[in-house]
């Protein structure tokens, strides 16, 4: 947002949230599993999960390679509201298991309060390798959640294993994100000493 008004990449991140909503909605209303709402719903996040790449692309191409503290709150804040949103509507129908999702959930809320921790001190914890693996793993193991895909393989559905490397990328990126918060902390305190 400059100048008052709303840029794309921050129009986008807030497309993200609004979106949630009407996911949610059909996934929820499909009381009798009707394969027709999964199928809208799959082709909705398709789309709106598109856009986290895309405005993360162009906050970058127009700011010289340098997202905005605004940006990143809304790029990041938009995320966790889209996943943990359609995750919750997911496990309520049976579509998700719940540990998975509990720890994805917990996750995100512990990074967010990392984030703000870092950022009140005037700093940044940029995303990881780490990080953009479990978004794509997250992304495309409830797009699979949505449609079921018959037939298991071995115990799981296919959906299921994504979802395993999911909560693997998930842990790891937590751990990332706890050593980079450690070492921000440690920083600080350290300039504080010394002033």
């Amino acid at each position: 947002m400059s100048g008052g008004r709303l840029n794309l990449p921050d129009g986008l991140a807030l497309f993200r949230m609004v979106m949630t909503v009407p996911i949610m909605a059909l996934v929820r209303a499909d009381e009798e599993q009707i394969p027709a709402h999964f199928v809208i719903a799959a082709v909705l996040f398709a789309v709106t999960s598109a856009t986290d790449y895309l405005d993360g692309y162009l906050a970058r191409r127009s700011t010289g390679g340098e997202g905005t503290v605004l940006g990143a709150f809304l790029d990041t804040t938009a995320d966790k509201i889209l996943v943990t949103g359609v995750l919750l509507a997911l496990v309520s129908v049976g579509h998700v298991s719940v540990w998975p999702a509990a720890v994805i959930v917990f996750r995100e809320f512990t990074v967010m309060a990392l984030r703000g921790v870092v950022a009140q001190g005037g700093g940044l914890i940029k995303p990881s390798t780490w990080g953009k693996a479990k978004a794509v793993s997250q992304y495309l193991a409830i797009f699979l959640a949505f449609l079921r895909l018959p037939g298991r393989w071995g115990p799981w559905y296919l959906d299921q294993y994504v979802m395993a490397i999911a909560v693997i990328a998930t842990i790891g990126s937590m751990w990332g994100y706890m050593k980079s918060f450690w070492s921000v902390i440690r920083s600080e305190t350290l300039t504080t000493r010394r002033s």
